[in-house]
């Protein structure tokens, strides 16, 4: 499998990190063109939680996400209902073994995306330069969300 790597995620941060609200849109308009299973997926999570929160962030992680692959050339496959449905049951046991033991190497072999995992578990557990963060339980759903669709992208790479 190949792995994104850190300059790839960088790459990916200053494309998205860099947009106007019209070019981010239209961004965002093409992953979801690509990609709208994964995205109604997604965006279940915010009602599902009871977060309205979640909505404009996992909008932009979709972006920073897709945007990754992309940088690092690769091209998963549209995701479909079924692929969600049969991730969903190990994925939900992986959490529980990892929050159970707190041992990072249970993601890393599950997600095998060792520098996206990185990326993520940072991204929600520190503040931004402007001094804000998130708090521990929309930190917690962002990263359960986010590599989620890590996992169902990298699977879907051919």
């Amino acid at each position: 499998m190949k792995h994104i790597s850190q300059e790839s995620i960088d790459k990916a941060i200053s494309v998205i990190d860099n947009l106007d609200d019209a070019h981010l849109e239209k961004v965002f308009e093409k992953y979801a063109l690509e990609q709208q299973t994964l995205l109604a997926y997604l965006m279940s999570a915010p009602g599902e939680y009871e977060n309205e929160q979640l909505e404009g962030l996992l909008v932009y992680y979709f972006c920073l996400i897709s945007e990754c692959f992309s940088q690092q050339g690769l091209k998963p496959a549209e995701i479909q209902e079924q692929q969600i449905e049969d991730h969903q049951e190990p994925y939900f046991e992986m959490l529980d073994d990892y929050f159970e033991n707190e041992d990072e190497e249970i993601i890393d072999s599950f997600v095998d995306q060792p520098h996206l995992s990185k990326f993520l578990a940072i991204e929600v557990s520190t503040e931004d330069d402007d001094g804000s963060s998130l708090n521990d339980e929309t930190a917690s759903q962002v990263f359960i969300v986010t590599l989620s669709m890590v996992v169902l992208l990298n699977k879907a790479i051919s």
